[in-house]
């Protein structure tokens, strides 16, 4: 083969040039268009060739390492060279590229069309790099020297500056394959695919037979039925109509016609008969209807799965919308992962208060694939103290005792070892303490051993056991017999459930009480608990796995009792018939919709699992999908649980929590932070282990001593040998970055080489972070040149699980983590020689970061130049973020949601944005949440203070911070014929229909009782007319039933007013029919209006300046925005005034500002590498004095009103600004007299029930303090709830009083009539008074007429002194007043 041909095979060169001929090769079985095709497929991996190339045709190449060309082809593409005229028709561009006048460039001459080559990564080597090829022998004589191609050396290590560039095209991949929510769905998937088929397949089958019938004193033997569930089989998301046919359902008619997204589970059902004296009959029932669980959308069975973003865009969907949600009544909910410890874990804790226990071991034992909940296990150290005097003094330690469930109190340790059946002391020791030199651990034993002396039998022991887990009365046999199934079933069950993992139990027992002894002697800390390699996630798929197993065992509870029925009566029965499905269908949408997950039963059931996914902006949207929740009391003050820890880096943002009680309780997590699935066949891993250790059931106690310890998922299988153990650890990682199985990147390996242990995990819930490997000999990074063109190049699909079986990058999680040092850059290997001590030693690195950026998350990579801020200022960014208002979707206008929706006229890009925003999923280039304004930092006539700021008024009118707001009303036709009930959607008839709102106008309703777009709507208007006809008893006609008719329209909300925008009439799937009307409302911006730039600066909107009255610059420019000067220094949001900086220097170069946090001076951005503005703040004044601006961002304004020159130079420049959703018009509220509370008739709280202004304590200590008591007295009693009652003047008691009848009586002292007062006083007061009364209790008001002091509870005396008093002409009673002490008030009248 030639020589040129085989530098491209080999290769070493890219096409780049538009290819000359439009004929067809031939390759194999492939068919290419050109021989710019068999160019690319020979060894380039990317080009421009307008004629396209198969890329999945050249991956499969290059593995295989060689191209075979057929000769035809070769001799055709020979003819082709041989046209000079296809020459001429190139670019001159490119002529001149063929003419070897570009050092770089080079034009091959070979038997194939001339092409424009360029050295693969020309931007990655070096000059001393470049080494010139060895000329063909044949082919020497025809090339140029100037033309002779450079070798590049593509198996060299990629230096530092080479992966600056590359590091956001491994993000880009990244986010590429996975999304960013893939913790949600691949979580939803492992439990669709593996997890239901899991819990039918351990499904115990249901046995049913007759009960017994005796015959002539003879027991026949009755029919026995077997009904056995096998295959699951999943359908597509799916809904029946009314009609009873079965149509196919989207995401998006699931929202607007409030139905569950759900998918249809069927299984095989065997039905085995057994009669006596006959053959044994087997029916199968295929693919019954078992029941409906709601999709997560975007999972591996959603309608959308398989759909590209045109074609979600054409069923109505937002092509950038992630998922991880489910639709839940046409609402959508979304599970926040929960956060727990990790179970089969051994943990020690030193007890905090001084009491009866030193230190105790735990560990809760959960057996894998079980719905049991977890048994703790915990052994405890006594405290010396807690035995006899005499005792204590000679003994080194307390005794140990061990609690587990079933156990009714606690029982001695060595007690424990002989049920096990080690009887010998002996070999308790040696159990406990393997290494027979360890003196001193022993003598620690001496005490537990001396208090069970009388207890030295297996069977004495498993008596003593007995005794505590069974209740009186029950026979010897049966109470040893639960022993032993309390001993297998609740003590280490993940170890083993038979009787031959019982000597593997009495190993974990003596290791678990070895570390805690261990620590209890200072050798070993204690474990921290908030260390999140302790910790597990749990997301929709284990939450969901339990929730469905509880029905589905409920379920069979249900068909068992309901073919038992049939059976017993001798009746044929219908296996379809007797699965009721609607126990999981309505299990799961009840949790779903109440967020009440488990059963309230059993006392299993948590709240607040499942909330309502937070639709403001895109970011929020993402941020809720990764949210996580300790589920910890907020009220709790123990600061520990919130606290940042270290073992957080790269799992959990440091920066996105709420503020208050909340804080450091939701979490949310980093960017590239992995849940583990948990999905991997732990068997064949388990067979494939087994050839490096030596099992424990076939090791001594002095092999123990000498081993080191291997523990799969926390269960002790072996040993191994100190030699073998490093060989092993390779092995297992070795396998791991070649991804022999699909989940084979979970594995980790940890060796703590201090206490000689190897610890294994492969389970679910584990949060990993993927780390560059290092070549730890050589210290350079395994990622290799030719490999890093592949990843960089954008024309090539090199995804990241091709990454991942490269061995280049692996998952870590948090154990593994702490055994590993990490770089935090390429450049750190240069300079690993650090002085440790007196000497210089080597640090040689096992991982390096990707980036140092991914410790955010999704709120906190938005803010520019974070590692420029104070860090309270990036927490609250990362809330405030989520509040912005901006597109929160696409498919807004297709959307009608329940909860308020705010739409942003006109939403910008950036000018300043972060690598992370642009390639990591975040997509806030294309639903952005804010607009780039033009800011001053000056103090502009005062109206700033205080975080105000002051906006232009012209840039308002041109529509600067203009959105509009969406609000949905929505109400369904439901009939009961139970109830007897029938609603309409109609216009009310006011003379037959009652309570009718003699507030609202009806006047907008169209015929068919529903208002018309276009229509304008404001105050309490009628959106939809609604009645509903119902039977109703009639008391004053002796009981009988009428037929009343009522108004239940649907009213705008009271402080609102709008525009009809869309009306939506359609039938549910049970054939009710519904409404939906969308309001609009164009909201501009106003006074008292919040707002917020990306670090903290937030303020509200102190007055709005004519554009004319603002400052302006020499070349006319006005500020949008003026901020005070006081809000820096002391905030020290440093990044703030950097951004600004950056974005005046980009937008007079067109360029985009680069805040990434710890990054240099490139940015990846649109796929294209390319200079951003630089970091560095000389480098930016540099752009700004060519572009003839001052350096640092000062600028001479003039002030607006004079148009002088103000005195100093202002620091203007363009800003990124949010608009919040805190509104003046949502929140400004007045009312005079309006709803009250039933009870005690008291105005209701809250603007949404036109409820009253809060007078709290505050205020009336601050009314009192000016001594305006009528104001106080007005505020409390009359403008509230002031009541009147009768009082009787002798006995103090509330009075019965027919005011028309005029007849009064007082039923506590039969006073006279006429004797008896008037009293005002709160309802509330007469209300207590009452229920006091109930009770016994007999509170007494006297009035000014018994002529008696008052005593009060402060025992001082006060003086009654009421007004006079006047006398009712009709009644003849008397009218006097309370003063305050008696009205419930404070006593203002005590001196």
């Amino acid at each position: 083969m030639d020589g040129d041909l085989e530098e491209i095979l080999k290769g070493k060169w890219r096409v780049s040039t538009p290819c000359p001929v439009s004929e067809q090769f031939r390759y194999g079985a492939n068919v290419f268009k050109c021989a710019c095709d068999i160019l690319l497929l020979a060894g380039s991996f990317a080009g421009d060739c307008v004629c396209g190339v198969s890329v999945a045709t050249i991956c499969k190449t290059m593995e295989v390492g060689h191209v075979d060309l057929l000769e035809d082809d070769i001799q055709y593409a020979e003819e082709i060279v041989e046209n000079d005229e296809e020459k001429e028709e190139l670019e001159p561009a490119m002529m001149d590229v063929f003419d070897g006048e570009d050092d770089d460039v080079v034009m091959l001459q070979s038997h194939l069309p001339p092409v424009a080559v360029v050295p693969l990564l020309d931007h990655f080597h070096d000059e001393e790099d470049v080494k010139e090829p060895k000329p063909d022998a044949d082919s020497a004589d025809e090339k140029p020297a100037d033309q002779v191609p450079p070798q590049l050396d593509l198996e060299a290590d990629i230096t530092a500056d080479e992966y600056d560039s590359l590091a956001w095209h491994i993000v880009a991949q990244h986010f590429m394959e996975k999304s960013i929510v893939r913790q949600q769905t691949d979580s939803f998937d492992t439990f669709m695919q593996i997890g239901i088929q899991k819990i039918v397949e351990e499904a115990e089958p249901m046995v049913i037979i007759k009960e017994q019938s005796h015959r002539k004193f003879k027991v026949e033997k009755e029919t026995k039925f077997t009904i056995k569930f096998g295959q699951i089989y999943l359908s597509k998301p799916t809904a029946w109509e009314g009609s009873g046919k079965m149509i196919p359902m989207s995401p998006n008619e699931a929202r607007l016609r409030d139905q569950t997204y759900s998918s249809s589970i069927y299984v095989d059902v065997t039905e085995q008969i057994e009669k006596p004296g006959k053959k044994t009959m087997i029916r199968k029932h295929l693919k019954t209807f078992l029941g409906k669980i709601p999709m997560m959308v975007r999972s591996f069975y959603c309608y959308l799965q398989d759909k590209s973003p045109d074609e979600r865009g054409i069923l109505n969907e937002c092509p950038l919308d992630p998922g991880g949600y489910f639709i839940v009544n046409g609402s959508e909910k979304v599970v926040v992962a929960q956060e727990r410890r990790a179970t089969n874990q051994i943990y020690i804790y030193k007890v905090p208060k001084k009491g009866r226990y030193l230190y105790s071991a735990e560990i809760d034992c959960v057996l894998e694939h079980s719905s049991r909940p977890p048994a703790q296990f915990s052994v405890k150290l006594l405290a010396k103290d807690s035995q006899p005097k005499e005792i204590a003094a000679s003994m080194r330690s307390g005794p140990l005792v061990v609690r587990f469930p079933k156990l009714k109190e606690e029982i001695d340790l060595c007690i424990l070892f002989r049920a096990m059946g080690l009887v010998e002391d002996r070999d308790i020791i040696q159990r406990i303490v393997p290494d027979p030199g360890d003196h001193e651990m022993r003598e620690w034993l001496i005490s537990s051993f001396t208090r069970t002396t009388a207890i030295h039998q297996y069977q004495h022991a498993l008596n003593h056991l007995a005794n505590r887990t069974n209740s009186p009365g029950v026979s010897a046999q049966v109470r040893m017999e639960y022993a032993s199934y309390v001993l297998h079933h609740y003590v280490f069950p993940h170890v083993g459930t038979t009787e031959p993992d019982t000597s593997n139990k009495t190993w974990l027992l003596g290791y678990m009480v070895n570390r805690l002894l261990a620590t209890a002697m200072g050798r070993r800390e204690p474990d921290d608990r908030d260390h999140y390699g302790n910790k597990r996630l749990d997301l929709a798929g284990p939450l969901l796995m339990n929730l469905f197993r509880g029905f589905f065992n409920q379920m069979m509870k249900d068909t068992k009792k309901y073919i038992q029925r049939f059976v017993d009566r001798d009746k044929e029965f219908e296996v379809n018939h007797a699965i009721k499905s609607r126990t999981i269908t309505d299990g799961l949408v009840y949790a779903f919709g109440t967020g009440n997950w488990g059963d309230s039963r059993s006392g299993t059931a948590r709240s607040g699992l499942v909330q309502v996914l937070n639709r403001l902006t895109y970011a929020a949207t993402l941020s809720h999908l990764r949210r996580v929740r300790t589920p910890l009391n907020v009220e709790s003050r123990d600061p520990k649980p919130r606290q940042l820890h270290n073992t957080q880096w790269g799992i959990i943002c440091p920066s996105e929590t709420p503020e208050g009680q909340q804080c450091g309780v939701v979490k949310n997590l980093a960017l590239m932070a992995y849940v583990t699935v948990g999905s991997m066949v732990t068997g064949d891993y388990l067979e494939w282990i087994s050839d490096f250790i030596e099992p424990l059931h076939t090791v001594t106690p002095l092999d123990v001593a000498g081993a080191t310890k291997v523990f799969f998922n926390g269960s002790w299988i072996g040993i191994c040998s100190l030699r073998k153990a490093a060989d092993f650890v390779d092995e297992v990682r070795k396998r791991r970055r070649r991804g022999d199985a699909e989940t084979e990147h979970e594995v980790s390996i940890a060796r703590d080489t201090w206490n000689r242990e190897i610890r294994i995990y492969t389970d679910a819930g584990r949060v990993c972070r993927p780390l560059l490997v290092v070549d730890f000999p050589k210290q350079t990074l395994a990622l290799k040149r030719y490999q890093a063109a592949l990843i960089s190049d954008i024309s090539i699909h090199y995804p990241w699980s091709s990454i991942l079986a490269s061995g280049l990058i692996e998952y870590l999680d948090l154990n593994e983590e702490e055994t590993a040092l990490i770089a935090m850059h390429p450049r750190d290997f240069e300079s690993r020689f650090a002085k440790m001590g007196d000497r210089r030693r080597e640090i040689r690195f096992t991982h390096c970061e990707i980036h140092p950026s991914m410790i955010l998350g999704v709120s906190a990579s938005i803010i520019p130049f974070p590692d420029h801020n104070q860090s309270p200022r990036n927490t609250y960014q990362a809330s405030m973020g989520k509040q912005a208002l901006g597109i929160y979707s696409t498919n807004f206008d297709a959307r009608f949601d329940t909860a308020p929706s705010h739409v942003l006229y006109y939403p910008q890009k950036p000018l300043v944005t972060t690598d992370s925003a642009s390639i990591a999923g975040l997509r806030y280039d294309e639903l952005p949440a804010g607009i780039n304004c033009i800011v001053a930092i000056a103090c502009y006539t005062g109206y700033n203070q205080e975080d105000s700021v002051i906006l232009s008024q012209a840039a308002v009118q041109r529509g600067l911070f203009r959105h509009t707001f969406y609000r949905t009303y929505g109400t369904k036709q439901v009939d009961s014929k139970r109830y007897k009930r029938t609603e309409r959607i109609e216009i009310p008839d006011r003379e037959s229909c009652e309570d009718i709102k003699p507030w609202s106008s009806y006047d907008k309703l169209g015929e068919d009782g529903i208002v018309e777009p276009g229509v304008r709507l404001s105050g309490t208007d009628i959106v939809i007319g609604k009645t509903v006809e119902e039977s109703r008893t009639d008391y004053d006609n002796q009981g009988e039933r009428k037929v009343t008719k009522s108004d239940i329209s649907i009213a705008l909300k009271s402080a609102e007013t709008g525009i009809v925008d869309k009306v939506l009439l359609s039938e549910t799937l049970n054939g009710e029919r519904f409404c939906k009307v969308r309001v609009r409302s164009v909201r501009i911006p106003v006074m008292g209006d919040k707002f917020a730039s990306r670090h903290g600066q937030k303020g509200t909107c102190g007055i709005m300046y004519p554009g004319e009255d603002m400052p302006f610059t020499a070349s006319g420019i006005t500020p949008d925005i003026i901020i005070n000067p006081h809000a820096l220094p002391s905030r020290m949001t440093i990044g703030h005034m950097l951004e600004c900086l950056a974005g005046k220097a980009a937008a007079l170069t067109g360029d985009t500002g680069n805040g990434t946090p710890f990054a240099s001076g490139t940015s990846v951005l649109g796929g294209q590498l390319r200079d951003a503005i630089p970091v560095k703040i000389d480098m930016i004044s540099e752009v700004l004095k060519e572009k003839h601006f001052q350096a640092y961002g000062n600028e001479l304004l003039y002030n607006g009103f004079t148009g002088c020159k103000m005195n100093s130079q202002i620091f203007i420049g363009p800003t990124y600004y949010q608009r919040l959703k805190h509104l003046v018009d949502d929140k400004i509220y007045s009312r005079n007299r309006g709803a009250v509370s039933l009870l005690c008739r008291q105005p209701q709280d809250g603007r949404a029930s036109g409820g009253g202004l809060r007078v709290g304590e505050m205020e009336r200590d601050c009314l009192i303090s000016h001594g305006a008591s009528l104001n106080l007295r007005e505020r409390f009693l009359d403008a509230s709830d002031a009541y009147r009652v009768h009082v009787c003047n002798s006995c103090g008691l509330i009075a019965v009083v027919n005011l028309r009848a005029q007849t009064s009586e007082c039923r506590g002292c039969r006073g006279e009539r006429g004797n008896i007062s008037q009293v005002i006083l709160p309802y509330a007061c007469k209300l207590l008074f009452q229920e006091m009364m109930s009770m016994g209790i007999s509170p007494r008001m006297m009035t000014g007429e018994s002529g008696k002091d008052l005593v009060l509870n402060s025992g001082k005396v006060v003086a009654l002194k009421p007004k006079p008093t006047r006398t009712a002409t009709k009644t003849g009673m008397k009218t006097s007043t309370v003063p305050a002490v008696q009205r419930g008030l404070n006593a203002l009248s005590v001196k």
